[in-house]
């Protein structure tokens, strides 16, 4: 993944499809009563987010494989077809689809926290992969999260070898400051060794070097992954290779409302500019301004066709 684009195919994606409760709350949480909030709920996941906004930011031919329990399939389903994603969800007759609480703070920066019940999204395994899945495939991206338990570790791994075998390349988002903590930097590193594209936050990125400075933590890691994008939020982003930082971009200005997904919405948008010819920088910008667009929306989607006035 070179300055000037991947190349044409399609995007795959996979990784999580859960349900978000998404409750913004203007009044600080009140223990043991009540607290008045404006509460939805609404298609979610960070693999799932991804594919809807490279979708909904041009990319012609997104796919996405993940694992939901029987009790919201068919809505999940609809949900990403409406964004113009082609889904393989696999049924899980044992576990529900997973769950996230959101809980958004009302306040200017609308910092959010999340409650994780991650029900069948974990439990992709090796059986729910085949090497025909990447047919025409161009680029895939691994959500960070199928890195944190078992059997869906060793689903990404799957995915990962067999997209070595065919060259074709592959971007990992990191996902999970909290989760990636529990798992251990090293543990993390050593999976996705070999990855050609890696888009941590910028918490992810200090955790997984130990270094304060996000500009420190994204050239040590360039080190390791070819290209190195450290999503910085209100502040931008910024791009390592080989130690050096070529670009660093501004992020838009944006009202915030609800910032999850944001981090889905750049990496969606930015794999998105990178399959349709755009060089590093202008990817990058591209990714700062659909997070920017994300954060004026409740949820971690673009809008909904069927609900978008």
């Amino acid at each position: 993944m070179e300055g000037g684009g991947v190349g044409s195919g399609a995007l795959l994606v996979v990784g999580d499809v859960v349900t978000d409760i998404v409750a913004r709350h203007r009044a600080p949480l009140a223990p043991g009563t009540d607290t008045v909030a404006a509460i939805r709920t609404v298609p979610g996941g960070a693999g799932a987010n991804v594919a809807c906004w490279a979708a909904y930011r041009g990319c012609p031919d997104v796919r996405l494989i993940g694992r939901v329990g029987a009790d919201s399939a068919a809505w999940h389903e609809a949900a990403l077809t409406r964004a113009g994603v082609r889904s393989r969800l696999v049924v899980d007759a044992e576990a529900p689809t997973g769950t996230v609480i959101c809980l958004v703070d009302g306040g200017a920066a609308a910092e959010r926290t999340f409650l994780t019940d991650s029900g069948a999204a974990l439990r992709l395994s090796p059986a729910d992969w085949s090497p025909r899945d990447l047919d025409g495939v161009a680029l895939l991206h691994l959500s960070g999260y199928l890195f944190f338990a078992e059997p869906s570790r060793a689903a990404a791994r799957a995915a990962l070898s067999g997209a070595h075998a065919r060259g074709v390349p592959v971007s990992v988002d990191p996902a999970s400051a909290g989760f990636l903590a529990e798992t251990g930097p090293e543990r993390f590193l050593s999976a996705v060794d070999g990855v050609a594209v890696l888009l941590p936050s910028r918490d992810e990125a200090e955790l997984l070097t130990g270094l304060p400075d996000p500009e420190d933590a994204a050239a040590k890691l360039s080190h390791q992954f070819p290209t190195v994008v450290v999503k910085l939020g209100a502040e931008g982003a910024l791009v390592a290779r080989n130690g050096e930082l070529p670009h660093r971009v501004p992020a838009p200005p944006a009202r915030a409302r609800d910032t999850t997904g944001a981090g889905d919405a750049f990496t969606g948008a930015f794999l998105a500019a990178r399959l349709t010819g755009a060089d590093l920088r202008e990817a990058v910008s591209q990714g700062c301004e659909a997070g920017a667009r994300a954060v004026e929306l409740t949820g971690g989607r673009p809008p909904d066709p069927a609900t978008a006035a």
